[in-house]
């Protein structure tokens, strides 16, 4: 019934007509399209992935090929430092420059103490410009060549030099051993040999210097046999540089450089492609991503980075020992992933291609098909309004002659059905509700309790139920509704389906019978409390206290109700019990303790077969079990005791404690939560010992309870 009532809310006209024809245009045309996306989709993140593995071992293979190139150079560069020195390290080496240096250092300088020395300064002299045109230690010398007393300045050379800095010996272009040369020579280590490092000379080139260590004749080549230097200072732009070119490159943005750190600062010691000459350029080392940074403190490393141009490239680098060089070689990326790129850019070209044509190829059949289809569908849909008012007079017919009321309004609370139950107590007609609002139908006041339970189905999106009273001529009614939401359609938005029900009779019986039940109970109590007055008043207590216990643990109804009648039927089987035994006044002895205690499972036993809507009796049964499974009788353990049996449990032993007995007095409230609390986890749950002590200490129960501190009267004869 309620899902043909939804169908006449929401659903289209006639549902069995519409799946027997064939799908709209539009689902075959959306169907089509999504299908179409998630291909397209699907083919991107293909062709994406390809490429993606495509450029990474194109990436490996130029890690390759820059690791070669680089390796090449490095050697490259690496062997002309040591031609340098090699071309110095002869001169050190031959005998007569040794004989010659060696005397001079013994005469304290004076070059007339030297044996036939104008000879072996002629010599020396040639033998040094010998050498400096071969290893090309020579260059322009700077200032006039006129004759006067100006003094000309060469820019390269070779000289010798004793341990203090004077020149022994010198070509005759050598520049002056002064200035930061001498604190280069100054700063030399004896028997090590050094460079003076790229540096711009007095004509704005590039130059260096070299220093090999010179012994004495006959000397063990020992620092304390050293007696001077062979210093060769040449412009190295010509011989240094071209080393750094590739032989055979193809490659436009290949490229070989030389850097060194300074400091914070990169310094570019080699020409640059953009045309920055030798030394002229440094960046800051922190700049991001920078290429050359990246060389420095990571020799040997390869990865994309940003140049000096702020352009991506590829690099890679080697270090020097010798030197604080990093030679550094890269690619532009764009250069060096063309291929890669251009394969992507080629394959999604064609993707989308076939996309389009794919595309349009759909579009062209819908709209062939969409004339045909369109007279097919206005005769489909005439059968289908038909069939529609057809089955709306049948669902009329079926839910009049049902004893709810029945009907569905929208969201804004307007009727869109009512069947004649529904419409009996306005006095309209059911189809003249269609189209108006229920404040209008049945009230303002009415409407609002209705309007209130449609909102929360449709915000739940799921059925509400709810129980009102409403006055009638003579008495109240008591009605019983559900409001499912229904959902939308092209006709109209989400609506709610209400069926009421009136169970004004059902509530009367149930309220009689649980009357029937309390009266019953409170006839066993009393006849208990006769017997053992000494303990009167305890089953109620017991009672009032679990419930309390009950609703601070926030259960169900049912359980909180469970709880509270075990509590009070937990003595019925005292009535088992011999009268003296409970009037006794002294303390109770091993037997007539397990009497008393056995009276409790007796209770179970006197109300097994009564029916109660929750489980009474196995709560009296599991009464003495225990929280660490050595109660009694089933050794039931933790989670295992029915929560109601711990709740009565803890109740139970909390009004023990804190009521007086003939035989002695209650203790304190305090007390006995410290008692519990010591035997949570082994006679008792935490929860419900947890939920007690909210009860008293947050919810008022020390006043509502202090009642109990007082002793029963006990009448004079029992």
């Amino acid at each position: 019934m309620g899902a043909k009532l939804q169908e006449i809310g929401v659903s289209e006209p006639h549902e069995n007509a519409k799946d027997k024809g064939p799908r709209s245009v539009t689902e075959r045309l959306v169907a089509a399209c999504i299908t179409l996306v998630m291909l397209a989709v699907l083919s991107v993140v293909g062709v994406v992935q390809f490429v993606d593995d495509e450029r990474a071992r194109e990436f490996r293979a130029w890690q390759i090929r820059l690791g070669i190139v680089a390796e090449g150079r490095f050697e490259a560069v690496n062997s002309w430092l040591e031609r340098q020195y090699g071309e110095l390290t002869g001169l050190a080496e031959n005998a007569a420059l040794q004989i010659y240096a060696t005397e001079l250092s013994q005469s304290t300088g004076e070059a007339s103490r030297a044996t036939d020395e104008a000879a072996q300064a002629a010599y020396l002299g040639n033998l040094l410009v010998v050498t400096a045109d071969r290893g090309k230690f020579t260059g322009p010398v700077k200032g006039p060549d006129v004759r006067a007393n100006v003094k000309r300045v060469g820019v390269a050379g070779i000289a010798i030099v004793d341990m203090g800095g004077r020149a022994l010996v010198a070509t005759p272009a050598m520049p002056p051993l002064d200035g930061p040369f001498k604190t280069f020579l100054d700063g030399l280590e004896r028997g090590q040999r050094g460079i003076f490092d790229l540096h711009k000379n007095g004509a704005g080139k590039a130059a260096m210097g070299f220093a090999v260590p010179l012994f004495a004749v006959q000397g063990n080549a020992q620092p304390s046999s050293q007696i001077g230097w062979v210093i060769g200072i040449k412009e190295v732009s010509a011989e240094l540089y071209p080393l750094l070119v590739q032989p055979g490159e193809a490659n436009e943005t290949a490229e070989t450089i030389l850097v060194r750190a300074r400091g914070a600062v990169i310094e570019y010691l080699s020409p640059l492609a953009d045309g920055t000459q030798a030394l002229g350029r440094a960046l800051a080392g922190d700049t991001p991503e920078l290429a050359a940074a990246f060389a420095i403190g990571a020799p040997g490393g390869f990865g994309i980075k940003r140049d000096y141009r702020d352009v991506g490239v590829l690099a890679t680098s080697r270090s020097f020992t010798g030197v604080p060089w990093t030679l550094v070689t890269k690619i532009d990326r764009t250069e060096a992933l063309a291929g890669a790129d251009g394969r992507l850019a080629r394959l999604l070209g064609v993707l989308l291609l076939i996309i389009v044509l794919i595309a349009a190829l759909i579009v062209a059949a819908w709209r062939h098909g969409t004339s045909r289809r369109a007279s097919e569908a206005a005769h489909r849909y005439e059968d289908m309004a038909r069939r529609y008012a057809a089955q709306s007079d049948f669902l009329r017919l079926v839910t009049d002659s049902q004893p709810n009321a029945i009907f569905i309004t929208d969201e804004a609370g307007t009727y869109r059905f009512a069947n004649l139950e529904a419409s009996r107590p306005t006095g309209i007609d059911s189809a003249d509700m269609i189209g108006k609002s229920m404040a209008s139908v049945i009230g303002p006041e009415a409407a609002k309790h209705y309007l209130e339970l449609n909102r929360q189905a449709l915000e739940k999106d799921h059925t509400v139920t709810a129980v009102h009273n409403i006055d009638g001529d003579r008495d109240i009614r008591v009605l019983h509704s559900e409001h499912t939401p229904v959902p939308g359609n092209g006709a109209g938005g989400p609506g709610v389906l209400v069926v009421e029900s009136d169970i004004t009779v059902a509530v009367t019986e149930r309220a009689r019978s649980e009357r029937i039940l309390n009266q019953l109970i409170e006839t066993l109590v009393k006849v208990v409390d006769r017997r053992d007055p000494y303990a009167a008043d305890h089953s109620a207590r017991v009672a009032a206290v679990a419930r309390a216990i009950a609703r601070e643990m926030v259960i169900d109804d049912v359980t909180e109700q469970t709880a509270e009648i075990a509590g009070r039927l937990m003595n019925l089987g005292k009535i088992l019990v011999p009268a003296e035994v409970l009037t006794k006044s002294g303390r109770l002895s091993d037997e007539e303790i397990q009497q008393v205690r056995g009276s409790i499972l007796a209770s179970a036993d006197l109300l097994e077969g009564i029916e109660f809507e929750g489980p009474v009796v196995e709560t009296l049964r599991q009464l003495q079990e225990r929280w660490d499974g050595i109660g009694k009788p089933r050794g039931l353990k933790g989670e295992e005791i029915l929560v109601t049996a711990r709740i009565v449990a803890v109740a139970n032993a909390f009004v023990a404690m804190v009521s007086p007995r003939a035989y002695r007095p209650g203790i304190g409230f305090d007390e006995a939560i410290e008692i519990l609390l010591s035997q949570v986890g082994t006679v008792f749950a935490r929860g419900a010992v947890a939920a007690l002590i909210n009860y008293l200490d947050n919810r008022k129960g020390r006043e509502e309870l202090s009642g109990f501190a007082e002793a029963p009267a006990v009448p004079s004869n029992p």
